[in-house]
Protein backbone atom coordinates (compact mmCIF):
# COMPACT_ATOMS: atom_id res chain seq x y z
CA UNK A 1 0.00 0.00 0.00
CA UNK A 2 1.27 3.27 -1.16
CA UNK A 3 2.18 5.50 2.28
CA UNK A 4 2.10 2.77 4.54
CA UNK A 5 4.91 2.06 6.67
CA UNK A 6 5.24 -1.48 8.17
CA UNK A 7 8.10 -1.59 10.88
CA UNK A 8 8.68 -3.81 14.25
CA UNK A 9 7.99 -1.72 17.46
CA UNK A 10 10.24 -1.53 20.34
CA UNK A 11 8.81 1.15 22.60
CA UNK A 12 6.83 0.62 25.26
CA UNK A 13 5.01 3.15 23.94
CA UNK A 14 4.70 1.29 20.51
CA UNK A 15 3.37 -1.72 22.42
CA UNK A 16 0.49 0.06 24.22
CA UNK A 17 -1.01 1.62 20.87
CA UNK A 18 -1.02 -1.67 19.70
CA UNK A 19 -2.27 -3.46 22.87
CA UNK A 20 -5.06 -0.74 22.56
CA UNK A 21 -5.56 -0.83 18.71
CA UNK A 22 -6.25 -4.76 19.63
CA UNK A 23 -8.66 -4.45 21.98
CA UNK A 24 -10.63 -1.56 19.98
CA UNK A 25 -10.90 -4.42 17.23
CA UNK A 26 -11.89 -7.56 19.37
CA UNK A 27 -14.20 -4.70 21.25
CA UNK A 28 -12.81 -5.78 24.43
CA UNK A 29 -12.10 -2.51 26.03
CA UNK A 30 -8.14 -1.98 27.64
CA UNK A 31 -8.27 -4.25 30.39
CA UNK A 32 -9.20 -7.09 28.20
CA UNK A 33 -7.25 -6.61 25.30
CA UNK A 34 -6.13 -9.82 23.56
CA UNK A 35 -2.52 -9.56 23.98
CA UNK A 36 -0.85 -7.10 26.53
CA UNK A 37 1.65 -4.09 25.93
CA UNK A 38 4.10 -6.48 28.59
CA UNK A 39 3.73 -9.41 26.71
CA UNK A 40 4.31 -7.86 23.81
CA UNK A 41 7.30 -6.06 25.32
CA UNK A 42 8.51 -9.31 26.04
CA UNK A 43 8.19 -11.30 23.15
CA UNK A 44 9.93 -8.61 21.25
CA UNK A 45 12.80 -8.35 23.65
CA UNK A 46 13.30 -12.00 23.06
CA UNK A 47 13.72 -11.74 19.65
CA UNK A 48 10.12 -12.55 18.23
CA UNK A 49 7.95 -10.48 16.21
CA UNK A 50 6.10 -7.68 16.42
CA UNK A 51 5.15 -5.44 14.02
CA UNK A 52 3.04 -2.41 13.31
CA UNK A 53 1.44 -0.82 9.96
CA UNK A 54 1.56 3.32 10.68
CA UNK A 55 -0.94 5.33 7.90
CA UNK A 56 0.29 9.39 8.25
CA UNK A 57 1.90 8.34 11.80
CA UNK A 58 -1.35 6.62 13.32
CA UNK A 59 -0.99 2.43 13.86
CA UNK A 60 -3.42 1.24 12.35
CA UNK A 61 -2.50 -2.63 12.06
CA UNK A 62 -0.01 -4.81 14.38
CA UNK A 63 0.78 -8.40 14.52
CA UNK A 64 2.57 -10.29 16.84
CA UNK A 65 4.41 -13.91 15.87
CA UNK A 66 6.57 -16.34 18.07
CA UNK A 67 9.07 -19.15 17.25
CA UNK A 68 7.16 -22.30 17.13
CA UNK A 69 7.79 -26.05 16.23
CA UNK A 70 9.92 -27.55 14.18
CA UNK A 71 12.40 -25.12 15.86
CA UNK A 72 14.34 -23.23 13.40
CA UNK A 73 11.75 -23.59 10.38
CA UNK A 74 8.60 -22.02 11.75
CA UNK A 75 7.44 -19.12 12.86
CA UNK A 76 3.40 -18.93 14.74
CA UNK A 77 1.19 -16.01 14.11
CA UNK A 78 -0.56 -15.52 17.17
CA UNK A 79 -2.05 -12.28 16.42
CA UNK A 80 -3.22 -9.92 13.50
CA UNK A 81 -5.60 -7.05 13.37
CA UNK A 82 -5.92 -4.15 10.56
CA UNK A 83 -8.41 -1.85 9.81
CA UNK A 84 -10.76 -3.54 7.23
CA UNK A 85 -10.90 -3.65 3.64
CA UNK A 86 -8.30 -1.66 2.83
CA UNK A 87 -5.29 -3.84 2.26
CA UNK A 88 -3.48 -3.32 5.27
CA UNK A 89 -3.70 -6.63 6.67
CA UNK A 90 -2.32 -7.84 3.45
CA UNK A 91 0.70 -5.77 3.60
CA UNK A 92 1.40 -6.82 7.59
CA UNK A 93 1.67 -10.47 6.18
CA UNK A 94 3.52 -10.13 3.67
CA UNK A 95 5.98 -8.15 5.57
CA UNK A 96 5.95 -10.84 8.83
CA UNK A 97 6.83 -13.33 5.67
CA UNK A 98 9.85 -11.28 4.50
CA UNK A 99 10.76 -11.30 8.52
CA UNK A 100 10.68 -15.19 8.41
CA UNK A 101 12.36 -15.45 5.35
CA UNK A 102 15.35 -13.47 6.33
CA UNK A 103 15.22 -15.62 9.19
CA UNK A 104 15.53 -18.87 7.64
CA UNK A 105 12.24 -19.94 8.65
CA UNK A 106 10.11 -22.20 5.98
CA UNK A 107 6.91 -22.12 7.17
CA UNK A 108 4.29 -19.63 9.27
CA UNK A 109 1.76 -20.77 10.85
CA UNK A 110 -1.65 -19.32 12.96
CA UNK A 111 -5.26 -20.11 13.57
CA UNK A 112 -8.61 -18.81 12.99
CA UNK A 113 -12.25 -19.04 13.33
CA UNK A 114 -13.14 -21.50 10.03
CA UNK A 115 -17.01 -20.50 10.16
CA UNK A 116 -15.76 -16.77 9.71
CA UNK A 117 -15.60 -16.51 5.21
CA UNK A 118 -13.70 -13.24 4.67
CA UNK A 119 -10.98 -15.02 7.25
CA UNK A 120 -10.80 -18.39 5.13
CA UNK A 121 -10.99 -16.36 1.52
CA UNK A 122 -7.83 -14.25 2.60
CA UNK A 123 -5.82 -17.21 3.89
CA UNK A 124 -6.91 -19.68 1.74
CA UNK A 125 -7.13 -17.51 -1.50
CA UNK A 126 -4.79 -14.08 -1.05
CA UNK A 127 -1.73 -15.77 0.61
CA UNK A 128 -2.02 -19.32 -0.57
CA UNK A 129 -1.94 -21.16 3.31
CA UNK A 130 -3.78 -24.63 3.98
CA UNK A 131 -5.88 -25.63 7.26
CA UNK A 132 -3.83 -28.74 8.56
CA UNK A 133 -5.32 -29.53 11.82
CA UNK A 134 -8.80 -28.50 13.64
CA UNK A 135 -8.91 -27.49 16.61
CA UNK A 136 -12.13 -27.89 19.27
CA UNK A 137 -12.89 -25.11 21.39
CA UNK A 138 -8.88 -24.67 21.83
CA UNK A 139 -9.06 -20.78 24.00
CA UNK A 140 -12.12 -21.80 25.49
CA UNK A 141 -15.65 -19.74 25.08
CA UNK A 142 -14.52 -16.29 24.25
CA UNK A 143 -17.09 -13.50 25.01
CA UNK A 144 -15.52 -9.89 22.87
CA UNK A 145 -16.99 -8.37 20.04
CA UNK A 146 -15.61 -10.95 17.64
CA UNK A 147 -16.62 -14.32 19.05
CA UNK A 148 -19.77 -13.50 21.07
CA UNK A 149 -19.25 -16.14 23.60
CA UNK A 150 -18.95 -18.74 20.78
CA UNK A 151 -16.77 -21.61 21.41
CA UNK A 152 -13.50 -21.09 19.65
CA UNK A 153 -12.84 -23.82 17.24
CA UNK A 154 -10.11 -22.85 15.52
CA UNK A 155 -8.19 -24.47 12.50
CA UNK A 156 -4.38 -24.50 12.76
CA UNK A 157 -3.23 -23.67 9.02
CA UNK A 158 0.06 -23.69 7.50
CA UNK A 159 2.06 -20.84 5.00
CA UNK A 160 4.80 -22.23 2.83
CA UNK A 161 7.53 -19.48 2.03
CA UNK A 162 9.23 -22.23 0.06
CA UNK A 163 6.47 -21.15 -2.55
CA UNK A 164 6.32 -18.12 -4.35
CA UNK A 165 5.13 -15.37 -2.94
CA UNK A 166 1.25 -14.40 -3.87
CA UNK A 167 0.67 -12.10 -6.56
CA UNK A 168 -2.97 -11.45 -7.03
CA UNK A 169 -4.04 -14.64 -5.41
CA UNK A 170 -4.78 -17.81 -6.06
CA UNK A 171 -7.70 -18.59 -8.53
CA UNK A 172 -10.97 -19.73 -7.44
CA UNK A 173 -11.09 -23.57 -7.13
CA UNK A 174 -12.10 -24.80 -10.44
CA UNK A 175 -14.56 -28.09 -8.37
CA UNK A 176 -15.09 -30.67 -10.05
CA UNK A 177 -18.83 -31.52 -11.54
CA UNK A 178 -18.63 -34.85 -8.88
CA UNK A 179 -17.88 -33.18 -5.66
CA UNK A 180 -20.31 -33.70 -2.81
CA UNK A 181 -21.54 -31.15 -0.65
CA UNK A 182 -20.63 -32.13 2.70
CA UNK A 183 -22.70 -29.07 4.27
CA UNK A 184 -25.14 -26.76 2.11
CA UNK A 185 -26.19 -23.36 3.41
CA UNK A 186 -30.51 -23.78 2.85
CA UNK A 187 -31.51 -20.30 3.68
CA UNK A 188 -29.18 -19.33 6.26
CA UNK A 189 -29.15 -23.02 8.03
CA UNK A 190 -26.31 -25.83 7.64
CA UNK A 191 -27.71 -29.06 5.91
CA UNK A 192 -25.58 -32.07 6.42
CA UNK A 193 -24.55 -34.03 2.95
CA UNK A 194 -22.07 -36.64 1.90
CA UNK A 195 -18.20 -36.28 2.56
CA UNK A 196 -18.01 -40.12 0.72
CA UNK A 197 -17.19 -38.40 -2.79
CA UNK A 198 -13.48 -37.56 -3.60
CA UNK A 199 -14.01 -33.61 -3.58
CA UNK A 200 -16.23 -32.61 -0.58
CA UNK A 201 -17.95 -28.73 -0.61
CA UNK A 202 -18.38 -27.18 3.31
CA UNK A 203 -20.25 -24.35 2.91
CA UNK A 204 -19.90 -21.36 5.27
CA UNK A 205 -22.92 -18.49 6.16
CA UNK A 206 -22.91 -15.32 4.76
CA UNK A 207 -21.64 -13.46 8.73
CA UNK A 208 -21.46 -15.42 11.61
CA UNK A 209 -20.57 -12.82 13.60
CA UNK A 210 -23.90 -11.12 12.86
CA UNK A 211 -25.71 -14.62 12.88
CA UNK A 212 -24.01 -14.96 16.40
CA UNK A 213 -26.51 -11.69 17.48
CA UNK A 214 -29.18 -12.67 15.91
CA UNK A 215 -30.06 -16.05 16.56
CA UNK A 216 -27.50 -17.79 19.08
CA UNK A 217 -29.13 -21.29 17.98
CA UNK A 218 -28.71 -21.10 14.37
CA UNK A 219 -24.86 -19.85 14.84
CA UNK A 220 -24.58 -23.03 17.14
CA UNK A 221 -26.02 -24.98 14.29
CA UNK A 222 -23.36 -23.91 12.05
CA UNK A 223 -20.05 -24.57 14.42
CA UNK A 224 -21.10 -28.23 15.07
CA UNK A 225 -21.63 -28.84 11.07
CA UNK A 226 -18.58 -27.34 10.17
CA UNK A 227 -16.86 -29.07 13.22
CA UNK A 228 -18.45 -32.70 12.61
CA UNK A 229 -17.77 -32.64 8.59
CA UNK A 230 -14.62 -30.07 8.40
CA UNK A 231 -12.93 -31.56 11.54
CA UNK A 232 -13.55 -35.05 11.02
CA UNK A 233 -12.43 -35.02 7.54
CA UNK A 234 -9.15 -33.40 8.40
CA UNK A 235 -8.39 -36.23 11.08
CA UNK A 236 -9.11 -38.87 8.37
CA UNK A 237 -6.11 -36.97 6.53
CA UNK A 238 -8.36 -35.07 3.94
CA UNK A 239 -6.63 -31.87 2.50
CA UNK A 240 -8.48 -28.79 1.82
CA UNK A 241 -7.37 -27.47 -1.58
CA UNK A 242 -8.67 -24.27 -2.19
CA UNK A 243 -11.64 -22.27 -1.11
CA UNK A 244 -14.51 -22.06 -3.58
CA UNK A 245 -17.06 -18.93 -4.69
CA UNK A 246 -15.97 -16.86 -1.56
CA UNK A 247 -18.41 -19.40 0.20
CA UNK A 248 -17.08 -22.84 0.45
CA UNK A 249 -14.19 -24.94 1.55
CA UNK A 250 -12.94 -27.37 -0.96
CA UNK A 251 -11.74 -30.78 0.34
CA UNK A 252 -9.95 -33.37 -1.29
CA UNK A 253 -9.85 -36.61 0.17
CA UNK A 254 -7.06 -39.29 -1.74
CA UNK A 255 -9.78 -42.58 -0.77
CA UNK A 256 -12.92 -42.84 -0.90
CA UNK A 257 -14.62 -43.13 2.88
CA UNK A 258 -15.34 -46.82 3.57
CA UNK A 259 -18.40 -46.69 3.72
CA UNK A 260 -19.23 -44.79 0.41
CA UNK A 261 -16.30 -47.66 -1.39
CA UNK A 262 -19.12 -50.10 -0.24
CA UNK A 263 -22.05 -47.96 -1.37
CA UNK A 264 -20.49 -47.81 -4.63
CA UNK A 265 -19.64 -51.57 -5.20
CA UNK A 266 -23.19 -52.96 -4.46
CA UNK A 267 -24.45 -50.17 -7.22
CA UNK A 268 -22.04 -51.36 -9.61
CA UNK A 269 -21.41 -54.75 -9.45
Amino acid sequence: MSGLELRELHGVAEFGSASLLYADIWGTGPAGAPVSAEVMRALAHAGNYVAGAYEDGRLVGASVAFFGTPAGTTLHSHITGAAMGRGIGLALKLHQRQWALARGLKRITWTYDPLIRRNAHFNLVKLGARPEEYLRSFYGAMDDAINGGDESDRVLTAWDLTASAPASGTPDFDVPAAAAHGVRDRGGHPELGTTGEEFILIDLPDDIEALRRRDAGAARAWRLAVRHTLGGLLAEGAQVVGFHNRRSYVVHRTTPSVTHAAERTRSHP
